[in-house]
């Protein structure tokens, strides 16, 4: 993140959106993404094409991250962070991770009225691309708030926000078409079948079962769906095996694609589609904030199927990019775009042509980057771009 000479924050022009805020023509989509300089799904986009390439649904929070503390505070006392920085979160961070992949990216969500909601539909649909015509403003209803202090190698939150007015399923039927949705097995499910029938890929994820029942009953709305991609405890509890690899093996008798993440252990997944099998470990990096580490990884395998990438592939790649988040703060800021993608690869490629062995063997597990960076500048957006004080310095600390 860029320094911040003066941390006050400066409070942005209110902005009260009216009718579509993002491309939704053929025309305007065009005009968008030929701004941005690269579409990574170019080579298989064909006519008839949904207007968008995935569609999300759920709670917007607005973040702020305080870093370059030693400790919490204790009771009573106050401490001054050396770093701070905001950002959109919740459903937002697999939002912008996805926008900034290059994926044409809608967003069902409830916003308040409050100056936190106008900068951050501002900063999602003018600065990120992302396509909120099927989203509501709410009058007399405020933000989702979170408050993370980074400390210790770990991180403290503190939320706060209420129930929306309505339920988002009312607003999901005004959605564009997607080629894919992204969706949470604890949220509303009811409207995925139609989602499905409507032609979209539907990856499901699902979050610690804090009854620890692991109830296979909740795995139901899974039926509609083309990918599940629990992580390694979540996917053994619900299968009842006792390994990341025989709870794969499970997930895959369910859904045509199972991905089990397991952490710094590496991903196991299975494409029933494609009848491939294929293990991926971790990319070893630093870990500074892994918020939005697996919203990254999700985006990056939404953009890998959807451009029918070896599953091998896909795993570096969402493996990769998920390794680039984590070395920054903050979910949707420290989502990587391809400027960021292309960085690392030509690093990693000077370093191995400079005689580095350890680059030359990672390199050689990344040679199909060469056919998938861009060949030339683009002006897509990088990490750690746009925050409520304007020039966050979480970074620096």
């Amino acid at each position: 993140m860029t320094p911040n000479p003066t941390p006050e924050p400066a409070r942005p022009e209110s902005v009260r959106p009216e009718g579509p805020a993002s491309p939704t023509t053929p025309e305007e989509i065009a005009a968008r993404d030929a701004a941005a300089g690269w579409d990574p799904l170019a080579s298989t986009r064909q006519d008839g094409d949904p207007p968008l390439d995935v569609l999300l649904s759920g709670t917007v929070f607005f973040d702020i991250v305080f870093t370059g503390l030693e400790r919490l505070p204790r009771p009573g006392e106050e401490l001054w962070s050396k770093g701070m920085g905001s950002s959109p979160g919740g459903i937002a961070n697999l939002a912008v991770a996805a926008a900034r992949l290059g994926l044409r990216t809608g967003l069902v969500a409830g916003f308040g009225d409050d100056a936190y909601a106008d900068w951050m539909w501002h900063t999602m649909a003018h600065e990120e691309g992302i396509d909120l015509s099927a989203s509501r403003r709410f009058p007399d209803f405020h933000s989702p708030l979170t408050a993370s202090v980074a400390t210790q190698g770990d991180r403290a939150m503190v939320t706060h926000g209420h129930d929306l007015p309505e339920p988002l399923s009312s607003l999901i039927a005004r959605a564009p078409a997607a080629r894919a949705a992204v969706v949470d097995l604890a949220g509303e499910t009811g409207w995925w079948a139609d989602l499905a029938r409507r032609g979209s890929l539907i990856f499901a994820d699902i979050g610690y079962d804090e009854t620890e029942r692991w109830d296979r009953a909740d795995l139901a709305p899974l039926a509609h769906c083309h990918a599940f991609t629990p992580n390694a405890l979540e996917a053994m509890a619900y299968t009842r095996t006792e390994s990341p690899d025989k709870a794969v093996r499970a997930v895959a008798e369910i859904v045509p694609l199972a991905v089990v993440t397991d952490g710094a252990a590496g991903t196991y997944a299975i494409d029933g589609s494609t009848g491939e099998e294929a293990y991926c470990p971790a990319v070893p990096v630093t870990a500074t904030d892994t918020t939005g580490a697996g919203d990254v990884f999700a985006a990056s395998m939404v953009l890998g199927t959807l451009a029918q990438w070896p599953l091998p592939e896909r795993l570096k790649f969402a493996s990769l990019c998920s390794a680039l988040a984590v070395q920054q703060f903050g979910g949707s800021l420290a989502a990587p775009g391809w400027g960021d993608i292309t960085d690392w690869w030509r690093q990693l490629t000077d370093a191995a042509d400079g005689g580095d062995l350890r680059a030359a063997y990672t390199r050689d597990g990344y040679r199909f980057l060469d056919g998938i960076v861009p060949d030339r500048p683009v002006q897509g957006r990088r990490r750690a771009q746009g925050t409520f004080a304007l020039r966050s310095d979480a970074g620096k600390h």
